[in-house]
């Protein structure tokens, strides 16, 4: 499939596009508005950098990027696009109304060449592996240099983009600088024709990752709040629906040894807390919400972290932490921000997403991969008991994100020479 074939395949798609907005806003009120924007309707200014980062996760990397992009650059203006409710949050939050921001318009031919007539951009970093044909062949021929930052690109995404060369080819092509994670990376996007030395190995932003010294202070406090000081807590960050079984599972078989022990489980999607709380109530576990700011007592069991922008302060108040997305066919989620507060950490067999970082921390002794519920209740236990193997594990956490930090100066150093 060439380009010309993929743009009339997607006009084919367009009633099912409407259709998936129209489920996820049934789902997620924040879905319901701003659909104009995804349609290339917004009204917008001209832009001198857009940035595009597409949901929470890539926006808090980028954020450091970002705010050092625009204070080495005070002449130019800056567009930041997001394409969920989340990420679109988190940019209002950090940056407020120093940059322009909307979401970024789905890959049609008529919307991106709107949206591109009025933001022109010089230069556009896309964040992380959000690739779209149409986007950067008319950015690029508008004159854009494109930068693909904190690229990060699985095997299993490499297989699908090769199987699509008459596609995926052209598109990589047409990008300026590719700032890979790992080197393994670096080789993939090589196999797939990107030059090499438009290609450099810089690590991940993610390792870039500061701690509040408050938030983990809040963390203590809360947790002191809790009555909690002394007793078991884990965290199950990040999860969807195909896992809350086999969490529920998991800390059941915890509470036979620790009858203490709370569980705090913080589903991925907001559209996903409602039947979070339900599945743990018919579970039959006593339950505390942190939207309703339900008292957590010495007898709650499970803690619904049914907020948004807290699961890091979630983390800061645990003593070790599961990372979803990987007991199902998801791909997982960032596991450096329990690492960051010092947990050790446990994953799923679906890890891909972040296999190179997952790999790290486990050779270093701060991760495990668990096949289900009864091995991860296992291994929760074993820490607890064994103080000595869990202060080595925590150790090790820490230990990779310090020796890993860097990401940030040397991408910084990359894009802000191509800006010159």
């Amino acid at each position: 499939m060439n380009r010309a074939l993929y743009s009339l395949f997607l006009y084919l798609l367009l009633p099912l596009v409407v259709m998936y907005l129209v489920f996820r806003a049934i789902k997620s009120p924040d879905y319901r508005r701003r659909w104009s924007e995804r349609f290339g309707f917004a009204k917008l200014q001209r832009t001198d950098v857009l940035i595009h980062s597409v949901s929470m996760g890539e926006t808090l990397a980028a954020v450091p990027l970002i705010k050092q992009l625009m204070a080495q650059n005070p002449q130019y203006t800056f567009t930041v696009t997001t394409t969920s409710p989340t990420g679109s949050a988190e940019v209002i939050k950090a940056l407020g109304d120093k940059v322009q921001h909307c979401y970024l318009p789905f890959d049609f031919a008529y919307a991106v060449k709107r949206f591109l007539r009025q933001t022109q951009p010089k230069h556009f970093i896309i964040m992380e592996t959000e690739l779209w044909p149409n986007l950067l062949h008319f950015a690029k021929q508008q004159g854009a240099t494109m930068v693909l930052a904190n690229a990060r690109l699985s095997q299993k995404s490499a297989d699908k983009y090769a199987k699509k060369r008459r596609l995926s080819t052209p598109m990589l092509k047409l990008l300026s600088l590719v700032l890979v994670q790992t080197q393994a990376e670096a080789e993939r996007f090589i196999a797939l024709g990107v030059e090499p030395q438009k290609i450099k190995v810089c690590g991940s932003l993610k390792f870039d990752l500061t701690i509040d010294p408050n938030k983990k202070q809040q963390a203590l406090q809360m947790r002191s709040q809790w009555q909690r000081s002394d007793t078991p807590i884990w965290v199950a960050g990040s999860v969807h629906p195909g896992e809350f079984a086999a969490i529920l599972a998991a800390h059941k078989q915890l509470l036979v040894s620790f009858p203490n022990a709370l569980l705090i489980m913080a589903p991925r999607h907001p559209e996903q807390f409602n039947l979070a709380a339900i599945t743990i109530t018919q579970a039959g576990f006593k339950l505390a919400r942190r939207s309703m700011n339900d008292d957590v007592s010495i007898d709650t069991q499970v803690l619904l972290g049914d907020t948004m922008g807290e699961l890091l302060m979630l983390y800061g108040a645990a003593d070790q932490a599961f990372v979803g997305g990987t007991l199902i066919e998801g791909g997982g989620h960032n596991p450096l921000e329990p690492a960051a507060m010092g947990l050790p950490v446990y994953v799923g067999p679906n890890h891909w997403n972040f296999a190179e970082i997952t790999e790290l921390l486990a050779n270093a002794g701060g991760l495990q991969c668990v096949a289900g519920a009864e091995e991860l209740a296992a291994l929760l236990a074993a820490k607890w008991c064994n103080p000595a193997e869990y202060q080595q594990a925590s150790d090790a956490a820490l230990a990779v994100v310090s020796q890993n930090r860097g990401a940030l100066t040397k991408q910084f150093s990359f894009i802000d020479s191509l800006m010159a």
